[in-house]
């Protein structure tokens, strides 16, 4: 595969939609803002269907209906293709990720440090299985890197997060 090939099978910014509630947690907030920073600085995301344009991409991702939506765009937002998954799959990891925020937002008010390391070392594990699920779910859809994987739990949780919240 050719370098520019390689460079095209990535994306280029992320954006997630629907309503934005002010009231995320400090936490979950620097999750998104550190998960979106990541993406932009490496990435492999290349569909496997629904386009034959090459890359880089726009990515808006979405929950709509119970719906995983990834609604994948060229850099000037033309649409070109999108891909459901059902959120089912994700519901225990995401709700095991809302439990560690806020046990890691209480551990941080009483100043445990040990427990602080002990979520820290849990969220790390919980990011891994949720990466290896969406590996898996969007295996001959999108193909996608496991840090990339990652990062991509890490906004699901976030707007099943503002889903929440309204």
């Amino acid at each position: 595969m050719s370098s520019s090939a390689v460079s095209a099978s990535r994306l280029d910014r992320v954006v997630l939609d629907g309503e934005v509630p002010n009231n995320l947690s400090p936490f979950i907030e620097a999750d998104r803002e550190q998960a979106v920073a990541d993406l932009a600085a490496a990435n492999h995301f290349a569909p496997l269907i629904g386009t034959e344009t090459p890359g880089p991409y726009a990515l808006h991702l979405s929950i709509l209906e119970g719906r995983l939506i990834f609604d994948i765009r060229d850099v000037g937002g033309y649409p070109l293709t999108a891909v459901g998954l059902a959120l089912g799959p994700f519901r225990r990891l995401v709700k095991d990720y809302q439990m560690l925020v806020d046990s890691h937002i209480k551990a941080v008010e009483e100043g445990r440090e040990q427990r602080i390391q002990a979520i820290d070392m849990g969220r790390r594990g919980l990011h891994n299985e949720g990466a290896e699920l969406m590996t898996q779910r969007l295996a001959g859809k999108i193909d996608i890197d496991f840090d990339t994987a990652r990062r991509l739990f890490t906004l699901v949780c976030v707007l099943a997060q503002r889903i929440a919240s309204r």
